[in-house]
């Protein structure tokens, strides 16, 4: 025993003592549980130390090769037999090997740490008190491999936890394979509340105290962002998707820091200054942003500039369609958008700057100057009856996921002529933003000292177009 306790953290001591053998029967029963499928136990624990006990229920057939993705806070899981006897099972670059007759698999997640803050702590455990937000990739062991058929029955005990998935009337997550391996974000504890949208809802976590902000005027901001999402959407994309909004202490900025995980259904965090105010919110970007990464599919492989360009392009479209900004403002943060990525960017191409994910600024303005660009063709082709919304609302009938061929494609269906890839080929060859200047003198942008002027031009109307939001006939 005394080996044990120098190998193991008392924390998970602890949680050995809870459940292994004699405390099994305070486990909370599943009801009309699926026989076939793997069972997650999730235990919030508060002393001595704050985590979640797991305990991952084992059938004869369940996989024998487990992983934590993001293998950080735990080195140690317990292969329970059928008969009680356990065995310490050490991970190997957060891979395990479970041994043959093992029942049950046991760990403890310190959502604790003393290396507190930072992108980090975003997705391994930030938080107060018994209000925790954690990425389920940080904590969650799953099977290695994850076949089509495999299906989890999920359920949290002694907290209150708002994951993406809807739970059943007696708090059972019923579950496909495919969400342990995109599980999203997890909040535990704090409060509630709720925004609807048309008929969409967000259900929101406020995991920690703000100081001048009541519950309400964070669920107004968000309801405020998603309102936008329909100005580029004819309804909002999710019947329901979960909102963690996490305080960091010391800040008076409003939000510093959001994401969206594509869990089904989606998953946003964001981080927000603990000491910000309800007219600070009023000025923020950064949950239009992540909310409008809702309105295009998955796409895969992976492209950074394309994905981020067109939430960061219609972040000021969306509010200045709203009225939160005049067109005016939403021309003068876009050309300050584009003047940052132009002097990230310097004399490199498009393909150039897109190949290095790292350099944000000019990932995403490169992006969001391709898109407005893309908007633009694709309303004087059609003579204004199309837009770029129009693709969005043809990929989302296609499914959750597409490619960049796929999106090139709905572009040309939308323009009746091929389009995409002739443009999308002479942006990539030539320096990025080489046609910034042309293209704001045409649609009557001028930028001057005292910031930016708009005035008629020959394609002033298609400015007006963009900014201005649907029609009404459009709008249902």
């Amino acid at each position: 025993m005394d080996a044990l306790k120098a190998m193991v953290p008392r924390a998970v001591l602890l949680f050995l003592a809870l459940t292994l053998g004699a405390c099994a029967g305070t486990r909370p029963a599943l009801p009309r549980r699926d026989p076939a499928a793997l069972r997650y136990y999730v235990t919030y624990t508060r002393e001595p130390q704050r985590g979640l006990g797991v305990e991952i229920v084992l059938l004869p057939s369940s996989p024998r090769d487990f992983l934590f993705r993001q293998p950080e806070r735990v080195d140690t899981v317990w292969a329970v037999r059928k008969d009680g006897s356990s065995r310490a099972l050490r991970l190997h670059g957060g891979e395990l090997h479970v041994p043959s007759g093992t029942r049950f698999l046991r760990y403890f997640y310190p959502l604790e740490s003393p290396s507190r803050g930072g992108e980090r702590s975003f997705f391994s455990g930030v938080g107060e008190k018994d209000a925790w937000h954690v990425a389920g990739r940080a904590y969650l062991l799953r099977p290695r491999v994850v076949t089509p058929d495999l299906r989890v029955d999920f359920m949290v005990s002694r907290t209150d936890a708002l994951l993406p998935w809807l739970p059943d009337d007696a708090g059972l997550y019923r579950l496909r394979g495919e969400d342990l391996v995109d599980s999203g974000f997890h909040g535990f504890g704090g409060r509630r509340c709720e925004a609807n949208v048309g008929d969409a809802v967000l259900e929101v976590a406020l995991l920690g105290r703000f100081m001048h902000l009541s519950d309400r005027e964070v669920c107004d901001w968000l309801a405020q962002a998603a309102r936008e999402v329909i100005t580029v959407r004819r309804t909002f994309p999710h019947p329901r998707i979960t909102v963690r909004v996490v305080p960091v202490p010391g800040a008076e900025e409003p939000a510093l820091f959001g994401m969206v995980q594509w869990s089904s259904p989606p998953s946003i965090s964001i981080l927000v200054g603990q000491d910000t105010t309800a007219e600070a919110l009023r000025r923020d970007w950064i949950a239009v942003h992540e909310m409008l990464h809702l309105t295009h599919p998955t796409l895969m492989p992976r492209v950074a500039w394309l994905t981020e360009g067109l939430a960061t392009y219609y972040t000021e479209v969306a509010r200045a369609r709203s009225g939160r900004q005049t067109p005016r403002q939403a021309w003068q943060e876009l050309t300050d958008g584009f003047a940052r990525g132009q002097s990230a960017a310097g004399s490199r191409t498009m393909a150039e700057v897109v190949a290095r994910e790292g350099d944000w600024r000019g990932v995403y303005w490169t992006g969001a100057f391709f898109a407005l660009r893309l908007d633009l063709e694709l309303r004087r082709v059609t003579h204004n009856r199309a837009r770029l919304e129009d693709v969005l609302e043809l990929l989302a009938t296609q499914g959750p996921t597409s490619s960049l061929a796929g999106f090139g494609a709905a572009v040309d269906t939308v323009a009746g002529e091929p389009l995409f890839d002739a443009l999308l080929s002479h942006q990539l060859s030539v320096p990025a933003f080489s046609d910034l200047g042309t293209l704001l003198d045409r649609l009557g942008v001028r930028i001057d000292p005292g910031g930016v002027k708009l005035q008629a031009a020959p394609d002033s109307g298609l400015r007006e177009a963009v900014d201005g939001g649907r029609s009404s006939d459009d709008a249902g």
